[in-house]
């Protein structure tokens, strides 16, 4: 029965016409300088690690707040609003560009993920797709969003939850597949 099943040949993967999108020095710079630096416990302070993504073709606000060990795969495909939080351990895997609108928090550990394998291909082929993260949402700690993704405006992915389709603005979501459980009110301060 097993030989007569398609089998996955890894040997003939095809990127199709993905490209890193910056020169192979500009890669090994980041790789071997930029991303440590940024990635290290030495520096604690936020405004150097912007200082370094923008130095790599990132563009990022005003006020952010970026946690030790954070990763981040390509800044050159990475654009970041004003007031936004990266926490500890989050991982931008940005193959395709990823959009963090204003006042967004990605918690901790929190993983974007723009590519993915067509797996029903021997050849596995590479599929993209760009991440959108609208102001004023909120991914949870352990969140997962994958590629193609919008998270809308306001929009919360709850603890340890997974976004594979985009999620409504001002919606709480969680599960695995995510879903929406309420809206999300913010009250007014007294």
């Amino acid at each position: 029965m097993r030989s007569q099943l398609a089998q996955s040949q890894l040997a003939k993967y095809n990127p199709g016409d993905y490209n890193p999108g910056v020169s192979l020095l500009k890669q090994l710079l980041w790789y071997y300088i930029g991303s440590p630096l940024f990635m290290s416990y030495v520096v604690p302070v936020s405004e150097p690690k912007a200082k370094l993504l923008r130095l790599f073709g990132a563009s990022v606000g005003t006020g952010i707040r970026i946690k030790q060990g954070v990763r981040i795969k390509f800044p050159w495909r990475l654009t970041i609003g004003d007031d936004c939080w990266l926490g500890e351990g989050a991982w931008i895997d940005n193959l395709a560009p990823v959009t963090i609108g204003d006042n967004v928090c990605l918690s901790q550990e929190v993983y974007l993920c723009t590519g993915n394998h067509n797996w029903s291909k021997p050849s596995f082929d590479l599929i993209l797709g760009e991440i959108k993260i609208e102001k004023s949402a909120w991914i949870g700690a352990r969140g997962v969003v994958g590629p193609g993704v919008t998270i809308g405006e306001g929009a919360v992915l709850t603890l340890n939850s997974v976004a594979n389709k985009s999620l409504a603005p001002w919606t709480v979501c969680a599960g695995n597949p995510a879903v929406s459980i309420k809206q999300r009110k913010i009250k007014e301060e007294q």
